[in-house]
């Protein structure tokens, strides 16, 4: 009788599919975790990508003092700019640490547990940073700057974890692109309180990296009030009364069985859940491609050029002639455009799905950087060419946050079942962080040899990201995890992973189905588990 039922309910699923796509929506549960959650850690990293930028002198200034005070002599010009270049850059050196961190954490304490730690890393941060001037100590900067690295390393993985985990599929994409709408308003937030009226001052610069720790306070009183990742709780702590509360919390209805069901099919076709390590990981034939679309997309996220664009934003701007002082007030717009361009992609993604937005995304930066660097070469030419190019920047910077400023930490959650997903984590979080260090170091290198056609390196490598993504990336839209690991069974010259169980549950749902013809029904039963 209880099998009836269940194929019962089967037979109504697309009956009452619309019904079940409103209940399994947006809920306000979902909503306060995916603001908190990105507030007090996407928000962190975007905010501590920009916030560097306006104290840059302070800064120094405050390094030479320091190292006078100690050694009665100031700081040669080349040290100087050694210990800032330190200072910056060793935040992606913490991002790296803390990506590799990543697996063993989410793990030990869960997705909610681990970003609850992860905010100490960030209080401990803000404090080393913001005191750093008053105990006349640059090591603490440099230090601070390590730790809200790690920081950022931690939340980028265990953030798209959480939020993928706990979304019903029909808005997975749309709830994880808070997380990008959140790194997005984080530079934003850096960049306005670097304008000279508000704390990019120099009695007042520390200030800048004392807000650090807002946001993670209010996520670590926050957090603690909403559910763990209900397919953690189920698949590896085996708790299916706190998985159903779970799931009755977020999606704010009593019966959750279908969903419940959902997640144990993904156990029935791994037939159990042994969290694999980043080696077993790459050993895996399964998931062969599922590594490399990821590795690829992480790597061209980090590789597109957009730290280049910061870069000659300002220059551009001089050479139409705007003053110096009206500068950083412009460049608030190229932080709109960001906010814009993700928050209309999170409004269309479930409509368009992620496969366009981020081949497109891609191609379109190529076609931007090629008409910058056109412009940039002939905008002596002509008084009106720099505003040619300052209208490219923004085309870069909509097409990059429209589709690959968000969609790779998506993907990386999607593309790979519960066992598999932390050790992915840890491999695209170590690719992302190796990659950013890489642009780091070698930019200066590359604009010194190529000057403005630095950008063509750029556009190939989105070029190459976008035709890649074209051949290899299915879409991932409204498909369960383990429908997408089944279409990669092909590339991957692997059999589609069915059980017994699943193979009679179609066969009994085919016989309800035929239940007037009897006669008949044994052959059709035949004919599906064969071709199952």
């Amino acid at each position: 009788m209880g099998q009836a039922e269940k194929i019962n309910n089967l037979e109504n699923e697309d009956v009452n599919n619309g019904s079940n796509t409103t209940n399994q929506g947006w809920t306000c549960r979902l909503v306060i975790a995916s603001l908190f959650g990105a507030f007090g850690s996407s928000y962190l990293y975007g905010y501590n990508l920009s916030v560097v930028n306006a104290p840059t002198l302070y800064v120094k200034e405050f390094y030479n003092k320091t190292w006078n005070d100690r050694y009665d002599q100031p700081m040669e010009a080349a040290s100087l700019t050694l210990m800032w270049s330190v200072t910056v850059s060793i935040f992606a050196i913490g991002g790296l640490v803390g990506a590799i961190m990543v697996s063993p954490l989410v793990k030990l304490l869960g997705r909610k547990g681990t970003l609850l730690l992860n905010n100490i890393f960030a209080i401990v941060a803000s404090l080393m940073l913001a005191l750093g001037e008053v105990a006349g100590s640059f090591e603490m900067l440099i230090l601070g700057r390590f730790i809200i690295g790690v920081d950022a390393g931690i939340a980028l993985s265990a953030l798209p974890m959480y939020l993928g985990e706990i979304s019903p599929k029909q808005i997975r994409g749309a709830l994880g692109q808070i997380h990008s709408i959140f790194i997005c308003v984080g530079v934003f937030t850096g960049q306005v309180m670097g304008l000279p009226e508000l704390l990019g001052q120099k009695s007042r610069w520390n200030y800048m990296f004392g807000i650090i720790m807002v946001p993670a306070v209010v996520q670590l009183l926050t957090l603690p009030f909403l559910p763990e990742s209900p397919r953690y709780l189920l698949l590896e702590k085996q708790d299916a009364a706190g998985a159903q509360k779970a799931l009755q919390a977020f999606l704010n209805k009593k019966d959750v069985s279908k969903e419940l069901e959902e997640v144990q099919a993904e156990y029935r076709a791994q037939r159990s859940i042994h969290l694999v390590s980043m080696i077993e990981l790459f050993k895996t034939p399964s998931v062969r491609w599922q590594i490399i679309t990821a590795i690829v997309t992480m790597g061209c996220y980090q590789l597109c050029g957009l730290n280049a664009i910061w870069f000659y934003t300002n220059n551009i701007l001089k050479e139409a002639g705007m003053d110096s002082n009206q500068i950083p007030y412009i460049t608030l717009i190229t932080g709109g455009v960001e906010i814009l361009a993700a928050v209309v992609s999170g409004m269309i993604i479930e409509h368009v799905g992620r496969r366009p937005l981020l081949i497109g995304g891609f191609g379109a930066m190529a076609v931007f950087y090629g008409l910058l660097t056109i412009f940039l070469n002939l905008q002596t030419k002509a008084s009106w060419l720099p505003y040619l190019s300052f209208g490219c920047i923004l085309g870069v910077i909509a097409s990059f946050c429209t589709g690959p400023g968000g969609i790779p930490f998506i993907l990386t959650g999607e593309l790979f079942e519960q066992s598999y997903r932390p050790a992915a984590f840890m491999i695209a979080g170590t690719v992302s962080w190796l990659s950013n260090f890489a642009v780091g170091i070698l930019f200066p290198f590359i604009q010194g040899a190529f000057g403005a056609f630095c950008f063509m390196v750029f556009a190939a490598t989105c070029m190459a990201g976008a035709v890649f993504l074209y051949f290899v990336l299915p879409e991932t839209k409204g498909k369960t995890f383990v429908e997408i690991s089944q279409s990669f069974a092909k590339i991957n010259r692997v059999a589609v992973s069915i059980t017994k169980e699943e193979m009679e549950w179609v066969a009994a749902k085919v016989k309800v189905e035929n239940s007037d013809t009897q006669n008949e029904h044994g052959n059709v039963i035949t004919e599906m588990e064969n071709s199952l």
